[in-house]
């Protein structure tokens, strides 16, 4: 740090920064319209310095961290010298804007201080619908970009302070919802509008002079930090191979493979080896395979480290041209948000090498994304949620339930919510039994959700994953139970590919059934402390079979209800299954 940068005034304007991008996350969730913003909550807000280099992030979405720095640079690059107060630009094209994938849609408002630009306001938000073949615009079966929907480079939707109609019609004509995506984007307008005014209050307050000194400190001081971190960690090279299930009704596995190359202060990310880009719509924009090598160190790192620029100097991420991780146009992305959860899992394989007491086992592996869509009334409603599950166990704890992937801080939309608003009806929300991998510290439990179709033509597609290959254990832990997808379960039940690259037309009355995979377990089971499988049984999470069969805990029923633990019993069992182990890896 610099002599003349006071460490208290750093943390202060630090602080500062961090109560902007998180009072703009808080405007944008309480004036969005659409539940994938308002109440499942994808979307980001960051506030940014002149050279476009983020500052603070809004605690929202992490696989969004860095992502906001290709875009800004994309923008600063097309717009330099043509940018001018009241201004607000619109973009969401991954190769013509840097962006992610077409429904997330970036806002920026360029911030002047004294004339001068020095910095931006900046918002991106999964809008329920954005055109294309498919409503909800995550058209896995898309065979490149121009199926997926409505391509925006970055444009001025305001210039000067007077918006741009045309852009607002155009978008309008493109979108099955025009009411809820212009109301997702009057959201964001708002919310920049607010970052650019505190921005400048802070500016104000402190000093436009020295907040030019203490941006730059703030860099260095988040680098200085990560790369502390990233010293303590052992040197060497550590690789993990994890999959995607695959497209379709006959899928074949997309294969990710990381090197992991850790070397003094400083991470090399190599994903050479991974599955070449596919003709459907999970390929990830190379901006969001970097942001996923963000996320997965950032959080597996244990200082305060800012969330601005200067944390992501010592790492560098790289993969070949044409992957499923680094595609070439006009390849599909709509679903990439599925690539990106794989690529945070199997980074988290390679981490668990490195550091193994702070990484979870596998979890369910992100988000399910179900999109219902239909016409009511003569118009036209989409629904989509970020359906969201458990982690793995870790060194020091059992996996948790009911929790967001690392990559995406999302939430499960309310029940009350989506009947009141659309022809569904939620029949079962819960826990599955048993699904939970076995292990000194047992995986999350699966969730089930099943959703029954209230009106006749409803199409329904999904993006899911982890049934051919479920959620890894870690050092003797066991896999997670695997998801499924069924339609009307039952005597007659269909089950469904875990990425539908062709949407279903259900009926007036057919039920869909989701059930998440559940998460790995970490450690030996047979070590597992036999009162916690007790209060596992008790609890409902585990079945006293399943308690015996692979904890080896015996349990006895009392003759007025309830269970307690035969100590004995569980002592031979437990031996019998070390033994009947031994003899089998003899063999």
């Amino acid at each position: 740090m610099a002599r003349e940068a006071d460490p208290v005034r750093l943390e202060v304007i630090k602080n500062g920064f961090d109560t902007i991008a998180d009072e703009m996350a808080l405007i944008l969730m309480r004036t969005a319209y659409s539940p994938i913003v308002r109440d499942a909550m994808d979307f980001s807000t960051a506030l940014c310095d002149g050279e476009g280099r983020t500052l603070a992030q809004g605690l929202t979405t992490p696989l969004h961290l860095g992502s906001f720095f290709d875009a800004m640079r994309f923008l600063l690059d097309h717009y330099r010298g043509r940018i001018f107060p009241g201004d607000v630009f619109i973009g969401n094209d991954p190769y013509l804007a840097a962006g992610q994938h077409l429904p997330d849609i970036y806002v920026a408002r360029p911030i002047f201080i004294d004339g001068a630009l020095s910095g931006w306001a900046t918002t991106v938000a999964h809008h329920v619908d954005v055109g294309g073949t498919i409503p909800g615009s995550n058209a896995l079966g898309a065979g490149e970009i121009f199926q997926e929907g409505l391509r925006l480079p970055f444009l001025k939707l305001y210039e000067r302070g007077s918006p741009n109609a045309a852009i607002f019609e155009i978008v309008k004509a493109n979108v099955r919802t025009p009411d809820l995506v212009i109301g997702d984007l009057e959201a964001q307008i708002v919310a920049t509008t607010v970052g650019e005014r505190e921005y400048v209050e802070l500016h104000r307050h402190q000093g436009a002079e020295a907040m030019r000194l203490y941006i730059e400190e703030l860099h260095d001081y988040a680098e200085d930090l990560a790369r502390r971190e990233i010293a303590e960690m052992p040197d060497g090279v550590y690789e993990f191979t994890d999959q995607i299930d695959g497209l379709g009704e006959t899928p074949e596995p997309i294969v990710f493979k990381v090197k992991l190359d850790i070397r003094g202060e400083e991470v090399s990310v190599d994903w050479s080896g991974t599955s070449p880009q596919v003709k459907g719509g999970i390929n990830a924009p190379f901006p969001f395979t970097k942001a996923a090598a963000y996320a997965a160190l950032r959080a597996v790192m244990a200082s305060d480290i800012p969330n601005c620029h200067g944390f992501t100097r010592p790492i560098t991420v790289t993969a070949p041209d044409g992957t499923v991780v680094k595609p070439l146009p006009p390849a599909a992305c709509g679903a990439r948000g599925i690539t990106g959860f794989r690529m945070i899992d199997c980074l988290m394989g390679a981490l668990a090498k490195a550091t193994p007491e702070r990484v979870t086992a596998d979890g369910s592996g992100g988000s399910t994304l179900p999109t219902f869509a239909g016409t009511r009334g003569g118009k036209a409603f989409v629904f989509s949620e970020t359906l969201m599950g458990n982690t793995g166990g870790s060194a020091g704890h059992d996996g948790q339930e009911g929790v967001a992937h690392i990559g995406a801080n999302q939430s499960n939309v309310p029940i009350e919510l989506i009947e009141a608003s659309y022809p569904i009806r939620i029949e079962l929300y819960g826990f599955v039994a048993d699904s939970g991998g076995a292990g000194k510290h047992r995986g999350g439990l699966s969730i089930v959700r099943e959703y029954r179709v209230l009106q006749d033509e409803t199409l329904l597609s999904v993006r899911s994953d982890k049934r051919a290959f479920p959620p890894h254990g870690l050092f003797g832990g066991a896999a997670g139970a695997p998801s499924m997808n069924l339609i009307n379960p039952g005597a007659g039940e269909r089950a469904l590919p875990v990425l539908m690259v062709a949407p279903l037309i259900l009926g007036k009355g057919a039920l869909f059934r989701h059930t998440m995979a559940g998460g790995g377990g970490f450690g030996d089971p047979l070590e597992r402390d036999p009162p916690a499988v007790l209060g596992d049984v008790i609890a409902e999470k585990v079945s006293p079979a399943h308690a015996a069969e692979t904890y080896g805990v015996i349990l006895r029923a009392g003759a007025g209800g309830g269970w307690s633990l035969d100590e004995g019993e569980t002592r031979r069992c437990r031996d019998r299954l070390r033994a009947a182990r031994a003899g089998a890896g003899a063999a």
